[in-house]
């Protein structure tokens, strides 16, 4: 399987589960919430939530970035971006009524923004290979630099997870967090953070620029 399968099989798959479980953290394959919160946790810690910003949520899937931004009450504006018509559907259902919030399946019309976010939209592989899996992902982080000013976070699967479980999970990309945080600290920026002690098998980079 190419890597062009590969994408299609994930989309498919990822669809599948939207229809299925709906705006639930299981309608975006998490285990469930607390995982999902425990993400978002260490994703938005490179938002300066003392000034007012824009911040794009890249692979927003349902939206569930907006209630817990909420919940904060930062002053910020929110474009959600998916590829997945479906999702978009159900964020708009969810969160489009809320202002200062939109959604997109349209990349070319996101707006060039203070941060930008992306969670675990690196995982699912299937059968591509590992080299041709992470050649996709550096260019998928070089439009992401290109869609913010100030910074970008995102998180992904570790190749230091227990090897029993990355031997049952082949469709699963578990990559080397060291190479991230390299590639990220010579491309993009001189201050890029790698978080690996919250107690899941991920991995988040915080990569902030200098302006």
């Amino acid at each position: 399987m190419g890597l062009e399968d590969a994408l299609r099989e994930s989309r498919a798959y990822l669809t599948s589960k939207i229809e299925r479980f709906g705006a639930v953290p299981q309608g975006v394959d998490f285990n469930g919430p607390e995982a999902q919160s425990v993400r978002f946790d260490q994703l938005v810690k490179i938002i300066d939530s003392s000034r007012p910003c824009e911040v794009i949520d890249y692979g927003c899937g349902y939206g569930a970035l907006v209630g817990y931004l909420r919940e904060k009450e930062w002053a910020l504006t929110y474009h959600g971006y998916d590829e997945l018509e479906k999702m978009i559907e159900v964020a708009r259902r969810q969160y489009g009524q809320h202002p200062n919030v939109d959604f997109t399946t349209n990349e070319g019309s996101l707006p060039v923004c203070d941060y930008l976010i992306a969670g675990s939209i690196f995982n699912l592989k299937f059968d591509a290979t590992t080299d041709a899996w992470r050649d996709y992902t550096v260019q998928v982080l070089g439009k992401m630099n290109l869609l913010c000013r100030r910074g970008f976070s995102f998180d992904i699967l570790t190749s230091y997870s227990d090897a029993d479980k990355m031997a049952t999970r082949p469709e699963l990309y578990f990559a080397d967090p060291l190479f991230y945080f390299d590639y990220c600290k010579r491309t993009f920026a001189r201050d890029v953070a790698l978080l690996h002690d919250y107690g899941l098998y991920d991995f988040t980079i915080l990569v902030r620029k200098q302006i």
